[in-house]
């Protein structure tokens, strides 16, 4: 399971969410619940019935980065209902530090470096035994949103660092 790293993945970007929203807890809940559940405190049945939390949160950021950075965290806490959506936690999260910085190319560049480094070789199996970005024919990696844009680049750049086959 990769729900440590897209916890962490989730985590870094959150300033950007609550810098808008200080008073919102349902983002920085989503990504405790999220490392709750890879430490095994909660289980699968719990997020899942809570998983929608984050996604309706991301309206109340005033910018495109927070609500990147609160997407990312939504998909973080998805982790428990489909494992695929730690790609997208991370995608997120680069798309919402690339929102932040722009003219600043290197700066999503240097996100995905740093999350391939958080990475452990049991989360690199993982996601190796994951489909393709867009070859799945349903799920976060099935055609639609992760597999277009920036989102769909940072998948690949992803999945291409950790050998997927």
């Amino acid at each position: 399971m990769a729900a440590r790293w897209a916890a962490e993945c989730a985590g870094r970007v959150l300033p950007l969410f609550t810098a808008e929203a200080p008073d919102d807890e349902r983002i920085p809940d989503a990504i405790a619940r999220t490392r709750a559940f890879a430490r095994g405190e909660s289980t699968a049945a719990e997020e899942i019935r809570q998983r929608m939390i984050a996604v309706k949160a991301a309206s109340a950021a005033t910018s495109p980065a927070g609500a990147a950075a609160a997407r990312a965290a939504a998909q973080a806490s998805a982790v428990a209902h489909m494992g695929a959506h730690a790609l997208g936690a991370a995608a997120y999260a680069a798309k919402a530090v690339s929102l932040a910085s722009p003219g600043q190319p290197e700066a999503m560049r240097d996100e995905v470096r740093w999350q391939l480094g958080r990475l452990t070789e049991a989360e690199r199996m993982v996601l190796r035994q994951l489909p393709a970005v867009g070859q799945a024919s349903g799920g976060p990696l099935g055609p639609g949103l992760l597999t277009r844009g920036v989102l769909g680049e940072v998948i690949r750049a992803i999945q291409a660092d950790v050998g997927w086959s």
